[in-house]
């Protein structure tokens, strides 16, 4: 069929309005965000959806099912849409009280290695995780997000508070 050479002012609009979409869309994609920015982002209270998928942490039987894993890390993608997983790339896990009973103390996601550990009293944890152990067994919170820079321990109401 062939193309036609004129258009009425209504396609000419439509299609105007189109491009314009699109284009705003491709810079809000490319657009990097500064580290201010990144951080007042990070700082917002959690959702529900994303509280509850962290909490399904201490099943157990995560560390054999890795689907489990990857739902628990696309809930993560979710909850922070606005940032790219490099911007969240220091993200190095997620660490929190474990309730199976003795002899485990805490278990943790490892972000990187797509890996959930529950960690026995006196077993340390991989690399920046352990600085978080002492929060998540007597912080009071539901679990703490461990960063390169901080740690963000996050209370059962989803606040944040940023520990440096």
């Amino acid at each position: 069929m062939p193309r036609p050479m004129f258009r009425s002012p209504e396609q000419k609009n439509s299609q105007n309005q189109q491009t314009q979409f699109l284009n705003t869309r491709q810079v809000r994609q490319t657009r990097q965000l500064s580290k201010m920015e990144i951080d007042r982002l990070l700082r917002k209270p959690r959702s529900k959806k994303y509280m509850e998928a962290i909490r399904r942490l201490d099943a157990g039987g995560h560390v054999t099912n890795q689907t489990k894993v990857n739902e628990m890390l696309a809930a993560i993608r979710e909850e922070f849409p606005e940032l790219e997983l490099a911007q969240v790339s220091n993200l190095l896990g997620i660490v929190s009280k474990c309730y199976l009973g003795a002899p485990y103390e805490v278990h943790s996601l490892d972000v990187a290695g797509r890996i959930v550990e529950h960690y026995k009293a006196f077993y340390k944890m991989p690399g920046e995780l352990e600085k978080a152990r002492g929060l998540a067994i007597h912080g009071g919170y539901e679990f703490i997000e461990v960063y390169t820079d901080c740690c963000r321990a996050v209370s059962s109401s989803g606040q944040v508070s940023v520990i440096q």
